[in-house]
């Protein structure tokens, strides 16, 4: 039996086409932070870096699309989410129904996220002790692979529909014995979900790993008083599972929060070709703790702050007497520019704020995200929130920008 407590989603505000996109700052891990930090706020609003174990002591990541680097993203995950360093960090390649069977699989205090970049969103649940009900009905594992992925992650379609329709979904539904019809399908076009489901099934923004997210968001919403089917498919792979969205008596209902801001067209912009800035794994070394936990240093002898963190006080003169901080993920823009001029390897326009953080003397530059190039003036407010400043040597490299509340969608169910 899985219980989930909190279950949260997170969409990209760019769209192409009906199909959402990720911005030029943005990875399957920014998209994973996003959808991950939701959850784990809802379920401890005031969430100190010591309380975070209590809430937390695994994390899954699902996903096509990971940055592929040698040992791994759980350092950058865990950074991103503000989760202490020794938490295990498990990444799962697979889509819908390998995220399904994460949830299912997962021990309580199991944070599990998935996140696709085409169409892009992400999605994450926290496994507890009680919430919406999970339980197992199916599973088949068929070869059918009409899509692979070379060595240099270079995809190969066999491009046949009707063999993926007809020989893939139907051929596992048949396979995974009778039972009722879905009432959501995840990891299929709507079209063909409707012809399978119950009834009129709600419309998923992706087709990958976070599909099983969306849809379970879906069924905790509904919060049917009869156990809903969850069928998970991709290629010939399915998982299927029942949920009970209405919680038993005296237990803790699901709250299901929505980070999902209107979808607006891509802006358009220019690349400058140009040299890439080399990367010094040295100083990628000394700031990743600052730049991704987003923390300052504060002076043990006098207290004041430095960010970035500094060697000697500026007040006192004391040397390497540090502590760190958190910094407030909350920011209002002191000023703000807007560069239209090429910038090899960049794209403009784009803008930059200097932002004053919440109820601290602490002044940052930043880039600004999730907004159109010129949109951000003096006194907005918003929060700071972890992008891919850049891929340096095919590293990518995170920092925060900031995401002004203009931008913001922002929805909270309790169910």
């Amino acid at each position: 039996m899985t219980y989930l407590s909190t279950i949260s989603t997170y969409l990209p505000p760019w769209e192409k086409a009906g199909r959402r996109l990720p911005g030029g700052d943005e990875d399957t891990v920014t998209m994973a932070v996003e959808a991950g930090q939701a959850a784990l706020d809802s379920a401890s609003p005031v969430r100190p870096a010591h309380d975070a174990q209590a809430c937390v002591e695994r994390v899954v990541l699902v996903t096509r699309d990971l940055p592929l680097l040698e040992g791994g993203n759980a350092a950058a995950l865990l950074a991103g989410l503000g989760l202490p360093r020794d938490i295990e960090v498990v990444e799962r390649i697979g889509g819908a129904p390998t995220a399904l069977d994460a949830v299912l699989s997962a021990r309580p205090r199991t944070l599990v996220i998935a996140a696709d970049l085409d169409p892009a969103g992400a999605g994450a649940a926290l496994v507890a002790a009680e919430g919406l009900h999970l339980r197992p009905v199916s599973r088949v594992n068929r070869s059918l692979p009409v899509m692979t992925r070379s060595g240099d992650g270079a995809a190969h379609s066999y491009d046949d529909p009707r063999l993926l329709r007809e020989r893939g979904l139907k051929e596992s539904l048949r396979q995974a014995g009778p039972q009722d019809k879905a009432t959501v399908v995840a990891g299929v076009p709507h079209g063909q979900a409707k012809a399978l489901c119950a009834g009129e099934p709600p419309r998923l923004p992706t087709l990958g790993a976070s599909a099983t997210m969306f849809a379970l968001a879906a069924l905790a919403e509904r919060g049917a008083s009869a156990p809903a089917l969850l069928v998970a498919s991709e290629q010939a792979m399915l998982t299927a599972a029942a949920a009970d969205a209405t919680p038993a008596a005296g237990t803790a209902p699901v709250t299901v929060l929505r980070l999902e801001p209107e979808a607006r067209p891509v802006p358009v912009a220019r690349h400058t070709p140009g040299p890439e800035i080399p990367l010094s794994l040295a100083a990628y070394e000394r700031a990743f703790d600052s730049k991704v936990r987003w923390e300052a240093a504060r002076c043990d002898g006098c207290g004041t702050l430095a960010y970035p963190p500094r060697h000697r006080c500026r007040e006192c003169g004391a040397e390497s007497r540090w502590s760190s901080v958190p910094l407030p993920r909350r920011a209002e823009v002191y000023t703000a520019v807007t560069v239209h001029v090429p910038v090899p390897g960049l794209s403009t326009p784009f803008s930059l704020a200097m932002v004053q953080l919440a109820g601290l003397d602490v002044r940052v530059l930043v880039k600004t995200t999730a907004s159109e190039a010129g949109s951000v003036a003096i006194g907005d407010t918003g929060r700071m929130t972890l992008r891919r400043v850049a891929v340096r040597s095919g590293v990518p490299d995170y920092g925060y920008a900031f995401w002004p509340d203009g931008a913001a969608g922002h929805a909270e169910v309790t169910a």
